[in-house]
């Protein structure tokens, strides 16, 4: 449940995490929704938000390691995309999901700044999804060609994907 001004009020099995209360009581407008998965708490966060609870969660949390950050189209859902953030803290084996929904036109910021690593994870959302991040060092496609239209892992690109004519190769 949200209240304006006043953040989430969390959910009694994440309330009581210690990174949750962290980022509740620094960041109080930064998360919007929260759940306990089986391996870990799952935060969503206010877009605008991400970068400064990234940074937060790195240098007091302890979630040194980014994992990996992925994409997922909820095609037709409104907002349309979720990029998930996966956090490790290899001091104690503690882990976090940091989770955002964003609009098909919507920009992310990068977390480049706070996980040198998010680079390449980032372009890969930008290249197969077509999610943009602001303040990237290099957006540019890293998996199919520069010159390829369309981005493959929206749920609204053709299944066939494009049709090509290999009898000249």
């Amino acid at each position: 449940m949200y209240e304006a001004g006043k953040g989430v009020v969390l959910p009694e099995v994440v309330g009581e995490n210690p990174t949750a209360l962290l980022i509740q009581n620094r960041l109080p407008d930064a998360i919007i929704g929260a759940t306990l998965a089986v391996d870990c708490p799952v935060l969503t966060i206010a877009p605008a938000s991400i970068v400064p609870v990234c940074r937060l969660v790195k240098d007091a949390g302890g979630f040194l390691r980014l994992s990996a950050v992925t994409g997922v189209d909820w095609w037709p859902e409104e907002p349309r995309f979720e990029i998930v953030y996966f956090l490790h803290s290899p001091s104690d084996s503690r882990r976090l999901r940091l989770s955002m929904r964003v609009g098909e036109r919507e920009e992310v910021p990068s977390i480049s700044s706070v996980w040198r690593g998010a680079n390449w994870y980032e372009r890969e959302i930008f290249d197969l999804f077509g999610v943009p991040f602001s303040n990237h060092p290099n957006l540019e496609r890293i998996m199919m060609p520069p010159d390829w239209e369309g981005h493959p892992l929206r749920k609204d690109y053709p299944v066939h994907g494009h049709r090509y004519s290999y009898q000249d190769e």
